[in-house]
C-alpha cells in the first residue's frame, strides 16, 4: 500500500517504536509515586517535557501533556470561556469556518453554554483576511482561535500578523492556535510568536497516537476541566501516558535531527506531485502555491471523491477526501464550502498528504495509475 494520507496520521518512526518498547520493559512505576521506581518515571517525564519545550522555544512549565490535539484545543477554548465569563455575561469567540472540527465542535458546545461565536469565511485556497478578523472583534470578544496550517488545503494562515495586530489593540483577548499541522511543517518559536495557547499532536510527526500537548503561556488564566489528581501542575488530572509521552519526545528528537532533510524531501515530492497533476486532464490543484509541502488538495472533474477513493484503495493507494475525522463518511468538506468552492469541486476533492517516508518511485506509480485510469475512462 502506498500511503499518501499522512495528514491524517504518520507511520511511527523506528526510533520512536524502539524508545517506547524500551520504556515498556523498564518503567513500571507511577510518576506521582515517591519511591525510586516512581522517581525514575518522573525523571523521564520531565526530560520529555523539556525536549518538547526546547524545540518549541517555550518554558517547560508551559507544556501540558494531553491525549491529543483535540483535547488540547478543547482545554484551551474552555479555559478561555471560563475566564471570559468572569468579564462578561456572554463571552464572544472569533474563529474561521475552515478550522478543524476539534475547534468548531468545542465552540458549538461553548455556544450552548452561553457564548457568542463568529465564524469567518475564507477565500479560495484557504486565505484568511486579518483585516476581517479585526473588524469582527467586539467589546465582548475574549478569544480568537486561528489555526496555523489548514489540514485540508495546507494553506498557511496569518497567525503571526493576527497576534501582533490584535494584541496591539486588545491585549486582553486570548489568542489560541491549532498548531497540529504546523508541527511537521513549520519551525515554530512560541515565545516570539506571542500566542497564548497552542495545540499539538504526536502522530503527525511519526509519533504515537493518543498523545498531544497544550502550550499555555505563563501568566494566562487556566481552568482545568479534568479533576481528580495533582498531575500536570493541577492542570490535567490522571496518571500521565508515560509511554506515549516518551514516544512523543523521541519523535520530536528525530524531527529536530532530520528537519532539513525532511523539508527538502517534502518540497521535492510536492513539486513532483504538482507536475503529475498538471498532466492529468480535468484535474485542478486546490492548494495554493505557498501551501506547506506535505498537503496537496485536488479535484477531478466528473469523478466523485467516494468513487475515486475506492478505486485508489483497490489499486493500492491510500488518500482521503479531507480530515480523517470526517473522511469515514465521505461528507463534503466544510473547508472547501467555507472557501467558496462550487459543489462539483467539493464532490470530487481528494487530499494527498506526504511525509519524508514517501519516495519518488511511489509518486511515479501514482502518475502511471492516474494516466491509465483517466485514459481508460
Amino acid at each position: 500500500m502506498i500511503y499518501l494520507d499522512n495528514a491524517a496520521s504518520t507511520p511511527m518512526h523506528p526510533h520512536v517504536i524502539a524508545a517506547m518498547q524500551s520504556a515498556m520493559d523498564s518503567l513500571a512505576g507511577n510518576p506521582s509515586s515517591v519511591h525510586q521506581m516512581g522517581r525514575q518515571v518522573k525523571m523521564r517525564l520531565t526530560e520529555a517535557r523539556e525536549r518538547l519545550a526546547d524545540w518549541l522555544h517555550c518554558q517547560s512549565t508551559e507544556i501540558v501533556f494531553t491525549s491529543g490535539g483535540t483535547e488540547a484545543n478543547h482545554m484551551a477554548l474552555f479555559s478561555a470561556f471560563l475566564a471570559g465569563r468572569k468579564r462578561t455575561d456572554r463571552p464572544h469567540f472569533l474563529t474561521t469556518a475552515i478550522e478543524h472540527h476539534a475547534v468548531l465542535e468545542s465552540l458549538e458546545l461553548i455556544q450552548e453554554l452561553g457564548a457568542d461565536i463568529t465564524l469567518l469565511p475564507a477565500s479560495l485556497g484557504g486565505r484568511i483576511s486579518v483585516d476581517a478578523l479585526l473588524d469582527a472583534i467586539r467589546p465582548q470578544t475574549v478569544c480568537v482561535s486561528l489555526m496555523m496550517v489548514n489540514n485540508e488545503l495546507g494553506s498557511r494562515l496569518p497567525v503571526e500578523e493576527a497576534v501582533q495586530r490584535i494584541k496591539s489593540i486588545r491585549p486582553d483577548i486570548h489568542l489560541h492556535t491549532d498548531a497540529v499541522q504546523a508541527l511537521p511543517n513549520l519551525r515554530l518559536s512560541l515565545s516570539s510568536l506571542g500566542v497564548d495557547s497552542a495545540a499539538f499532536s504526536a502522530h503527525k510527526i511519526h509519533g504515537p497516537k493518543g498523545i498531544g500537548a497544550l502550550y499555555i503561556r505563563k501568566g494566562q488564566p487556566f481552568f482545568s476541566s479534568l479533576r481528580g489528581g495533582q498531575q500536570e501542575r493541577k492542570r490535567r488530572a490522571g496518571t500521565e501516558n508515560i509511554l506515549g509521552i516518551i514516544g512523543f519526545a523521541e519523535a520530536v528528537k528525530m524531527l529536530r535531527e532530520e528537519w532539513e532533510i525532511r523539508q527538502e524531501k517534502l518540497y521535492r515530492l510536492n513539486r513532483l506531485m504538482r507536475s503529475v497533476f498538471q498532466q492529468i486532464p480535468d484535474c485542478e490543484v486546490l492548494s495554493p502555491d505557498d501551501a506547506v509541502p506535505s498537503i496537496l488538495s485536488t479535484a477531478f472533474s466528473g469523478t466523485s471523491s467516494s468513487t475515486m477513493l475506492m478505486q485508489l484503495d483497490l489499486a493500492g493507494f491510500a488518500a482521503s477526501a479531507g480530515s480523517a475525522c470526517t473522511a469515514g463518511v465521505i461528507a463534503q468538506s466544510h473547508v472547501l464550502s467555507a472557501c467558496g468552492y462550487p459543489e462539483n469541486i467539493r464532490k470530487s476533492a481528494i487530499r494527498w498528504s506526504l511525509s519524508a517516508m514517501n519516495t519518488e518511485s511511489e509518486i511515479e506509480k501514482l502518475k502511471d495509475w492516474l494516466q491509465g485510469h483517466f485514459k481508460s475512462s
